[in-house]
């Protein structure tokens, strides 16, 4: 490519030129899931040395229109994809019919005492037995999400050892006459805490959309899940159908 000229002399930061020629030709030419030449080339391409691409690069990850891959490179983001809230959601249905992969993986399984919002909604009494389940969702092996799962042990104490990853909800249909009817969804914007930043592979400073959702039994309408899921806010918008 040939050298671009910037204004070297001018009150804007090099970098920050770099930047908006970068967001035009995103605009113009590129497609998403398309990769960006490497910061050497760039560098090249600009006359400038790799700190001030790789600065320019950070702006517009930081802006939702670049996303950085682990020994990939950087690609164009993809527009958000359609996440459908109901009463009967479930991730893998979501993506697979957007034609994507979808896939899990547990991250933790343990019981622990019920506590404040997770006995609430659960209609359990403090410090009776929950097992809690926390798990990376993909699709096409790119995360979206991190969810808290909390459900009452005693109608299902076999699930810390038997349930090993895939749809919790059609474990629990399948192998115990379970079938879960979503009731309550309280969504909000949050900066991600622990390590969900690193587990969704974004920026600490970037919001998540957080969703805390309350599952009943179809048979008797008894909670049987508290969820809280954490979304990449970039990578899904949320659908609600009334």
């Amino acid at each position: 490519m040939s050298l671009v000229a910037l204004q070297r002399n001018g009150g804007e930061a090099i970098y920050s030129q770099i930047a908006k020629l970068l967001k035009e030709e995103i605009a113009s030419f590129l497609t998403p899931g398309e990769r960006l030449p490497s910061e050497n080339e760039l560098a090249e391409r600009f006359g400038v040395n790799r700190h001030t691409v790789r600065r320019a690069v950070e702006d517009l990850i930081a802006a939702g229109l670049l996303e950085r891959r682990h020994g990939k490179g950087t690609f164009v983001l993809d527009a958000p994809a359609d996440y459908v809230l109901g009463s009967g959601t479930r991730f893998t249905e979501n993506f697979e019919s957007l034609g994507k992969t979808a896939s899990s993986r547990i991250l933790r399984k343990l019981v622990i005492p019920a506590r404040g919002g997770v006995a609430n909604r659960l209609k359990l009494a403090e410090n009776d037995p929950v097992i809690w389940i926390e798990s990376l969702r993909l699709a096409d092996d790119r995360p979206i999400c991190v969810i808290s799962h909390f459900l009452p042990q005693r109608p299902i104490p076999e699930l810390l050892d038997e349930y090993h990853g895939g749809s919790l909800h059609e474990y629990l249909a399948v192998h115990h006459g379970l079938k879960l009817r979503r009731i309550e969804s309280l969504v909000s914007a949050a900066l991600p805490q622990g390590d969900d930043a690193s587990l969704l592979g974004m920026p600490q400073n970037q919001p998540v959309l957080r969703v805390k959702s309350v599952n009943v039994g179809e048979r008797d309408g008894t909670p049987l899940e508290y969820a809280l899921t954490r979304f990449r806010a970039d990578r899904i918008q949320l659908r609600i159908n009334l």
